[in-house]
């Protein structure tokens, strides 16, 4: 009997095929950001004042300068008020002016906004009391990330990768243009909710079918080349939003080239070990055989006829997480790193406004510094294991945030220069949880298990704005939550087995001690002595 690993070694875990596969995945990738991030700049606040075209009946050759002087009050600042105006009278000119106006009202009749650009504020008049509206809707936004990472990441294992992952770029690419025509704003929100649902199923599918088709030396690459495209829409998005002002227009540059990735109907591959666990050998024979053909290789035809499924794999189930010990502890743990990394990355960049900087070059830095970031993790789960990485990537990031709430605000240099490094190890954790939960859940659960960890941090996202909002009551509150989660996290971590140089587990049941060990030195020990068998067979394989 021969197991999914042995075919996949003998088609080529690192050839042609996974490399085109990798490119598949990546290109879908700068459209999520352009989603996660894009309100941001639709959203920027635009001065306006209360439409006070009342006086105009009453005088209608007043300048705008007379008109704001006579009908609009002054805040402490000297400054027009955005959310008032003078209670309308009936009086002359003459007789406003000799006794002058002294209640006030909130604006009865709309707003004039001082920019001929349009975006959301201005279209959907989401300022004053409506201000809050913005916050909600990305709390909705996130909403809908947490119920697409449950529903499309049961569907995957249900179904396959492939359709799941297909019919999710169609609804992220119909929706997000849709999103430009909404005639108003609840269903400019429903929308969005939509698209927050379809992202996570377009993360969760790519992320499984990279972690199950490429070999275990460079399953990690496979999965952080493509968060480095994440990382590098981010950029994109600033320099698109920075050309195209106009929400509606911006909306759908960023949302009509998922379109042209139509040829994926063809293109895209099933996942060869999801055929196995639901016992469609026959199909997968043909997927590991088209791989061996672009990877030039031969798979011996006794390797192929001897293929069968180690054991009939039902479909897993979200109870099947917390029925055993060991993945009852893997799915707390790595729930919490989750929820802690979204909490972090998202509580960071959404103060990208507090750094001194142009909105539209600090997006560019946040997106540059996430690319070093993401591609360190290779190395770094290479040299010290994934365990090791993921915890020292949450502390470091936790400390940073701590010493953050120490320093002065007369020193915005230093403040900016260790949340960049907090930005910096929080991505490289993000990066770090996708490979880690991807190898720690078994094969049958595996998406259930990864969805249910999106879940978390989906939930980490929702939170982190209201976190912000206790910066009312002290200014430190934020950044120390922001700062101890990550640490808790972090110790939590050291708890788990460690995977690296690992095979993927196919079954829940609990693996024996020389399959998942705690101890690094038996890990590198196995790891290099897999190495060493590999170079003596002549089958290792050129790395990403």
């Amino acid at each position: 009997m021969t197991d999914t690993a042995e075919v996949l070694k003998a088609a080529g875990d690192c050839g042609r095929f996974q490399k085109w596969l990798v490119v598949l995945i990546s290109l879908a990738c700068p459209s999520l950001s352009f989603h996660l991030f894009s309100q941001i700049f639709m959203v920027q606040h635009v001065p306006h004042h209360c439409d006070t075209s009342w006086i105009l009946e009453i005088n209608p050759n007043l300048t705008k300068e007379e008109q704001l002087n006579v009908t609009i009050p002054r805040n402490t600042q000297g400054s027009y008020e955005e959310c008032y105006m003078y209670t309308p009278v009936d009086w002359d000119l003459d007789s406003i002016r000799r006794y002058g106006l002294n209640s006030t009202e909130k604006c009865r009749d709309g707003w004039v906004y001082l920019s001929s650009e349009e975006t959301l504020i201005t279209k959907f008049d989401l300022v004053c009391d409506r201000k809050e509206q913005t916050d909600i809707s990305q709390s909705i936004f996130m909403l809908g990330l947490l119920i697409g990472a449950f529903t499309f990441g049961s569907l995957s294992d249900s179904i396959g990768r492939r359709p799941t992952t297909l019919v999710c770029l169609l609804i992220q690419g119909a929706f997000g243009i849709g999103t430009a025509f909404a005639p108003n704003f609840y269903v400019y929100v429903a929308l969005r909710w939509a698209i927050g649902a379809a992202l996570s199923g377009v993360a969760i599918g790519t992320l499984a079918l990279a972690t199950e088709w490429v070999g275990i030396s460079y399953r990690p690459h496979a999965v952080i080349i493509s968060h480095c495209w994440f990382a590098f829409g981010q950029m994109i998005l600033a320099g698109l939003a920075y050309g195209i002002r106009n929400w509606r227009m911006l909306q759908i540059a960023g949302s009509a080239p998922v379109f042209a990735l139509f040829f994926y109907i063809w293109v895209f591959p099933e996942s060869a070990r999801w055929l196995m666990a639901k016992g469609r050998i026959k199909e997968a024979k043909k997927l590991f055989q088209k791989a061996a053909v672009m990877n030039k290789r031969t798979i011996p035809p006794e390797l192929l006829d001897e293929l069968t499924p180690e054991k009939k794999s039902k479909s897993g189930n979200i109870l099947d997480l917390f029925r055993k010990r060991h993945l009852r502890k893997v799915t707390l743990i790595m729930s919490v790193a989750w929820f802690v990394n979204s909490l972090v990355y998202y509580g960071l960049s959404l103060n990208i406004g507090n750094f001194g900087l142009d909105i539209y070059l600090t997006q560019l830095v946040f997106g540059a510094v996430e690319i070093p970031a993401r591609f360190s993790c290779i190395y770094l789960m290479q040299w010290f294991g994934r365990k090791k990485s993921q915890s020292g990537c949450l502390l470091l990031g936790g400390i940073m945030c701590l010493i953050v709430t120490g320093i002065p605000k007369d020193l915005p240099v230093v403040t900016t220069s260790l949340a960049v490094i907090g930005k910096f190890s929080i991505a490289a954790s993000f990066s770090v949880s996708y490979v880690y939960s991807a190898e720690l859940f078994p094969t049958v659960v595996r998406q259930t298990g990864v969805g249910l960890c999106s879940m978390s941090a989906r939930l980490g996202g929702i939170i982190s704005p209201l976190i912000a909002l206790l910066s009312t009551y002290n200014s430190v509150i934020p950044m120390a939550i922001f700062g101890s989660t990550p640490v808790i996290g972090g110790i939590l971590c050291c708890l788990l087995p460690e995977t690296r140089g690992k095979e993927l587990r196919d079954g829940t049941e609990e693996p024996m001690e020389n399959q998942w060990s705690s101890d690094d030195a038996s890990i590198n020990g196995h790891f290099k002595q897999k190495e060493d068998s590999q170079e003596v067979e002549g089958t290792k394989t050129t790395r990403f």
